[in-house]
């Protein structure tokens, strides 16, 4: 096993808790700069185990498996938020150097700890959430403020994607949406007078150096991502400096190492509040692939083996276009086809990025592609174009 500070040089392997797409894109950089990598995933088939040096499939809690990733990897990652925070540990014990560790991934995990983080943090950086009330029992309804209304009700664990919330437009519907949600742990939230969302992507190494990449401008369409354009079209110089500034602050206070994303929201008065923690690479990260000199997969690895960071300079103003599933169907699953990509491809500015996953669904992240262009109303219309062509709403 690798010294506790000495960097882990190509050759090494590195392990990765996870076998989806942000696994999958991991690997592909872990492997370009000459590492070998091992995916543990409970799933038989994962597009990141398919491409691994080695594939474990085990449950992400059992202890031989662990042991058996712990004996080939001098370092651990998590591709996504809710593996579980033993896991993490137990690695670590085992003398695996984790980044990030259990405890940065478990307050990603329960937003009632990120809520109340991030009300802690807006001292230092005037960023805070949304107004918010935590229900855990029944009993909590009474205490409501009734200006909180209208409001999202959303499950404490395991919500993304718009996945785990309802809207509730005032107090008497309060109880049944909380029912509709299985009276689990929530927090309730202020419906804001949003203009626009943003997201910072920042990576701490782990001698404390920290970068961070342009912001985001994101586009949801039924709480998925759409687009993530850059520059942000709408965003104040002032207002990204603000962002990127809170951004390293946070990285640093929970002393984070590897690649973190933190969604903002920007209201029509101007005000920024802090929305969500990501503790991984992320979707709206994705452009970093084909526009910045380093990409963020490569800086996770870079954080991961305790090398040097990379530049986070874009060299090409970017639109992302997430493609999901639906793009494989004529309205419905019982009609199948396959998109246009050749239509796709005769546009020399974008580049395509499939994820390998075995079967496409309604609504499944498949894929993406980066929209690249001289100035940004360029790269715009060519990510206008290429969604004309696949019959996705620009």
């Amino acid at each position: 096993m690798a010294d506790r500070f000495e960097p882990i040089l190509p050759g090494s392997y590195l392990g990765i808790l996870g076998g989806g797409q942000l696994g999958r894109m991991f690997t592909q950089a872990a492997q370009a700069m000459g590492y070998k990598v091992c995916v543990l995933d409970p799933a038989s088939e994962s597009p990141a185990g398919s491409i691994a040096e080695k594939f474990i499939q085990a449950d992400y809690t059992d202890s031989a498996a662990l042991k058996e990733m712990a004996s080939l990897c001098a370092s651990v990652s998590t591709e996504f938020e809710n593996v579980p925070a033993q896991a993490l540990d137990e690695l670590e014990s085992l003398g695996v150097f984790v980044a990030p560790r259990s405890s940065c991934v478990s307050l990603a995990q329960n937003r009632i700890a990120e809520k109340n983080f991030l009300a802690t943090w807006k001292s230092e950086t005037n960023i805070g959430p949304a107004p918010h009330f935590v229900i855990e029992h029944e009993a909590d309804i009474a205490h409501v403020p009734k200006d909180l209304f209208p409001a999202i009700l959303k499950t404490a664990r395991l919500g993304h994607d718009g996945k785990g919330q309802v809207t509730v437009h005032q107090v008497a519907d309060l109880l049944s949406a909380w029912s509709e949600l299985g009276k689990v742990p929530c927090v309730l939230e202020k419906r804001l007078d949003l203009d626009f969302e943003v997201s910072a992507l920042v990576v701490r190494g782990y001698d404390d150096a920290v970068v961070a990449y342009p912001v985001s401008q994101n586009i949801h369409r039924d709480g998925i991502l759409h687009t993530s354009t850059v520059p942000a079209p709408s965003l104040k110089p002032v207002q990204e400096k603000k962002i990127i500034d809170a951004s390293k602050a946070l990285i640093r206070k929970i002393d984070y190492v590897g690649v973190l994303c933190v969604e903002f929201f920007v209201l029509k008065n101007g005000e920024i509040v802090a929305n969500e923690i990501a503790p991984r690479p992320h979707n709206s990260g994705h452009y970093t692939m084909d526009a910045c000199v380093s990409s963020q997969f490569e800086q996770q690895v870079r954080a991961m083996a305790r090398l040097p960071l990379g530049d986070t300079r874009q060299l090409a103003p970017v639109s992302m276009l997430n493609l999901l599933g639906d793009l494989w169907f004529e309205g419905s699953e019982d009609r199948a086809k396959e998109p246009a990509w050749n239509k796709v491809l005769a546009h020399p500015d974008v580049k395509l990025h499939l994820y390998g996953k075995s079967e496409p669904r309604m609504g499944r992240k498949m894929g993406h592609i980066n929209c690249l262009g001289e100035a940004l109303n360029e790269a715009r219309q060519h990510c206008a174009a290429v969604a004309t062509e696949l019959g996705i709403e620009p």
